[in-house]
C-alpha cells in the first residue's frame, strides 16, 4: 500500500513538470526497469499489480505500449479469470432447496433399483405414503435409470406363476419286512405346501390318476403340472390331467433338478423323519406321513417363505405368556407356543 500511495505521490508531480522533464525521468526509469530485469527475469507480481493493469486496459487505448514488465497476453487472461471468479463469487448458493439427506438419497435409489418399471412419479407417490416429503425433480434426479430395458428378475417371474404349478413325484421307502412301499407327494410350488400323499405298493396309471382327482378336486386346480418320465403315469393318468384341464410338464430324462422342489420336499421327508423311523408296514406309514404333513404345513419355518410356514403362523408377542414346548411327528420335532400361566 505505501508503494502505491508513493506512485500516485509521483504521478500528481509529474503533472506540473515539464515535458523535456519527464522524457529524461522517462528515460532514467526505463534504465533502472531494463538492469532490474537482467537481475530478475520473472517478476513476481502481486494482486494489487494485476488490478492496476486490469484497469489502466480498460481507461488506456495505448496501455499495450507502455507494458514491459508482462505480455498483453498474460493482462488479457488475468482479466477473464477475475471476469470467472466475480461471477462465481456473485452466483454462489446463498439459498434454495437445501440437500436431501443421504438416507433419502439411498432409498431413492434402492426403491429404483428394486422397481426398474416405475418412473419418477410413481416413486414419489411411494415416498409420500412413507411419510417422506421431497419434491419430484429431485427423485428423478436421484433415481437409477436401467441402461437397458427394464426386465423382472427370474424370482420374480417364478413367483408370479407358482400358484399355478404342482409338481409330483414318487420315492420308495423300506419296509421291517423287506418289501417297498411307493409314496406319491403333491406338491404347490406358491407356498410349497403338501397338498396331497398316498402310499401303495403297486403304483399304477389308475391310481395315480385317483390321486391327481384326489389332490385338485377341493381346491383350484392349477394349469400346469411337473412330472417326471415314471411308467407310474401312464396315458389314463395324461387323461386325467386333460379332463381337469392341466397341462402337464415332464421333465427330461435323468434330470430331477428340473423338478427340484419335490426333490427338495422328499428329501426334507427323509431327514427329518423317515431316516430315524422303521416302517412296519402300509398303515404305519400313512401314519407317520401324516403328522409329518401336518408339522410341515402348519408348523415348520421354510427359508423361502421369509422364515414362515406353508400355512402362515401368526407371532405370539411375549404378553401371552410363557413358552411351551409340544412334541410332534412321535418326539422328532417340536412346536413352541406361548400360553397364559
Amino acid at each position: 500500500m505505501v508503494r502505491w500511495l508513493g506512485i500516485l505521490i509521483g504521478t500528481l508531480r509529474s503533472a506540473v513538470r515539464t515535458h523535456r522533464e519527464l522524457a529524461l525521468e522517462n528515460l532514467a526509469l526505463r534504465q533502472q526497469l531494463a538492469v532490474w530485469k537482467a537481475c530478475q527475469p520473472r517478476p513476481r507480481l502481486t494482486a494489487m499489480d494485476r488490478i492496476f493493469w486490469v484497469v489502466l486496459s480498460r481507461l488506456w487505448k495505448s496501455w499495450r505500449n507502455s507494458l514491459r514488465m508482462v505480455r498483453p497476453e498474460t493482462v488479457v487472461g488475468w482479466h477473464r479469470q477475475g471476469f470467472r471468479r466475480y461471477w462465481a463469487w456473485k452466483s454462489r448458493r446463498r439459498r434454495g432447496r437445501p440437500a436431501i439427506r443421504t438416507a433419502l438419497r439411498d432409498l431413492i435409489r434402492r426403491i429404483s433399483r428394486a422397481n426398474p418399471l416405475w418412473g419418477a412419479p410413481r416413486l414419489h407417490g411411494e415416498l409420500l405414503k412413507l411419510g417422506l416429503t421431497v419434491s419430484q425433480a429431485t427423485v428423478s434426479k436421484y433415481m437409477l435409470r436401467p441402461r437397458r430395458p427394464p426386465s423382472q428378475a427370474w424370482r420374480t417371474f417364478l413367483k408370479n406363476h407358482a400358484k399355478d404349478l404342482i409338481a409330483l413325484d414318487f420315492f420308495t421307502v423300506p419296509t421291517a419286512t423287506f418289501r417297498v412301499l411307493f409314496v406319491l407327494v403333491v406338491l404347490r410350488h406358491d407356498r410349497r405346501r403338501l397338498v396331497h400323499f398316498n402310499v401303495t405298493e403297486h403304483p399304477t396309471a389308475d391310481w395315480t390318476g385317483r390321486q391327481l382327482i384326489e389332490a385338485c378336486g377341493l381346491e383350484e386346480a392349477p394349469r400346469y403340472l411337473i412330472r417326471d418320465r415314471d411308467q407310474a403315469y401312464g396315458e389314463r393318468f395324461s387323461r386325467q390331467a386333460k379332463t381337469l384341464d392341466i397341462r402337464e410338464a415332464v421333465i427330461a430324462p435323468r434330470s430331477p433338478w428340473q423338478n427340484a422342489y419335490a426333490e427338495r420336499v422328499i428329501g426334507s421327508i427323509r431327514r427329518e423323519c423317515l431316516d430315524h423311523v422303521v416302517v412296519i408296514g402300509e398303515r404305519h406309514l400313512l401314519g407317520i406321513l401324516s403328522k409329518y404333513a401336518d408339522y410341515y404345513n402348519a408348523i415348520r419355518t421354510h427359508l423361502s417363505l421369509a422364515k414362515d410356514a406353508p400355512e402362515p403362523r401368526s407371532v405370539q408377542p411375549p404378553s401371552q405368556g410363557r413358552v411351551v414346548e409340544v412334541p410332534r411327528v412321535g418326539g422328532l420335532h417340536h412346536e413352541y407356543l406361548r400360553r397364559a400361566a
